[in-house]
């Protein structure tokens, strides 16, 4: 195991305010140099990486000086625009680049951004490889000769390669015919893709949030706000709505009452699909200590493991591939299938779901219930940069309080986000009013300390 540390890297790639270190230009600029010279090690002949993005205004910036610093290291650089980043992965691997990266912030507002990378395999990096990386970036990079340079041209293709991998996820002659499906994209890397996918699979589409300007990702749309599909769905009668984030690799589910079903109610439904046919691989679904434990206790009904990992969803599928499972996920909606992607899906997801209604001829609200979810509150406390509340006596006491009141009776999970400056405080218990008193009280120390 690698001793390198990993600072600039969180638990998805670097991510920080655009035009604020680490996300400037001259970040990118080196980022790009070292990861040139990274991928193409022992490798002679011509290195390639892809390179996509989401809708943001600053990703222009960093993808001229992410392609500058490829360039400099001798890797020749393919443009794929905006692309979800599910088909960033796939596109990197099914091109056979040396490296893939996808410039996107997922969630987050549209001052955000971010860095992520792909391996040769189409998989995200582990903690180690991106500690080595990282120990190149700190170092000034040695640069190639005049006539070793690379070049760059953007690729048109892109979009219509990963409509048809999503498309080949169901079996041929499959329709969608009679279900009118809402789709909020979140003016993001999808806007162009989901529609597309579902109109070519038969269905009546109403499309939302498919108007980026650069500025307008995630704002009160998409996966952040189930609200918007919500509504939509209650205008036009859809049989469902499907909310994507930013980068397209998570989703929320709107039944045609106009309830929201998170990613563990989705989850579970898989899980439970592919176990009666046999499919899920070792019987095991891997979900992060995030997930509620009514989705835990139904499995156990289902005779189905659980093994949760640390959150974020390269965790899940460093899990997954470690044990050669096929299916994972988070509850944020990240939903990993194995045997059609190398990272979440949010679109992929969505048509599984699809799918099962088709097949089943169950309504949406019908199957997107699948447990009874065990009461759970989560607070979000912003910190000012530089702050450790977690490191104060007055939170430290806070949380061991909480924990004595839950023992026996729900748990409690405080963790630091990587990917925003936020400290994020859980808690599950039968006993609302405990509940409810453990999450404010914790998070209130949190706040008084941030």
């Amino acid at each position: 195991m690698s001793t390198k540390s990993r600072n600039l890297f969180g638990t998805d790639g670097v991510r920080g305010r655009a035009n604020s270190y680490p996300m400037t230009a001259e970040t990118a600029l080196k980022l790009g140099a070292a990861a040139g010279k990274y991928f193409s090690r022992g490798k002679a002949g011509s290195k390639r990486v892809v390179i996509g993005k989401d809708t943001r205004r600053s990703g222009y910036m960093l993808e001229t000086a992410l392609t500058a610093g490829f360039t400099s290291a001798g890797m020749n650089v393919e443009l794929l625009g905006p692309m979800p980043t599910p088909g960033v992965g796939y596109v990197t691997r099914s091109m056979r680049a040396d490296v893939g990266v996808m410039i996107s912030a997922s969630h987050n507002p549209a001052e955000d951004n971010g860095i992520k990378f792909f391996g040769p395999d189409g998989f995200k990096l582990s903690d180690e490889e991106e500690a080595s990386l990282e120990a190149l970036f700190t170092k000034t990079p040695k640069l190639v000769d005049a006539e070793e340079i690379g070049r760059a041209h953007r690729i048109e293709s892109a979009t219509g390669r990963y409509v048809e991998v999503a498309k080949n996820t169901l079996p041929r002659g499959f329709s969608l015919a009679g279900l009118k499906v809402v789709v909020d994209c979140a003016n993001g890397a999808a806007y162009k893709v989901a529609p597309k996918v579902l109109y070519e699979l038969g269905a009546d589409v109403i499309p939302l949030g498919v108007s980026p300007n650069g500025y307008n990702i995630n704002d009160g749309c998409g996966s952040t706000h189930p609200s918007h599909v919500a509504e939509a769905v209650s205008a036009s009668g859809a049989h469902m709505g499907i909310a994507l984030d930013g980068d397209a690799d998570r989703i929320i589910l709107v039944d045609e009452t106009g309830e929201v079903a998170d990613g563990d109610q989705l989850m579970g439904l898989i899980a439970s699909r592919l176990a009666a046919r046999g499919a899920l691989a070792k019987n095991t679904l891997v979900a992060t200590v995030m997930s509620n434990l009514g989705l835990e206790r139904w499995l156990e009904g289902q005779e189905i493991s659980l093994l949760r990992t640390k959150v974020g969803d390269r965790y899940v599928v460093e899990a997954m591939r470690e044990q050669g499972l096929n299916l994972g996920g988070e509850q944020s909606g990240h939903i990993v299938m194995a045997d059609y992607a190398t990272t979440g899906d949010g679109l992929l997801a969505g048509l599984q779901f699809l799918a099962m209604m088709v097949e089943t001829g169950k309504s949406a609200s019908t199957l997107a219930r699948v447990f009874e979810p065990v009461p759970q509150k989560l607070v979000n406390v912003r910190y000012a940069a530089g702050a450790t509340p977690l490191e104060t006596l007055a939170v430290q006491s806070a949380i061991a309080d909480a924990e004595e009141r839950l023992a026996g009776q729900g748990r409690l999970l405080i963790r630091k986000s990587g990917t925003e400056p936020l400290i994020r405080v859980m808690a599950e218990a039968e006993d609302e009013t405990l509940l409810n008193s453990v999450v404010s009280e914790v998070a209130g120390a949190v706040e008084a300390a941030a």
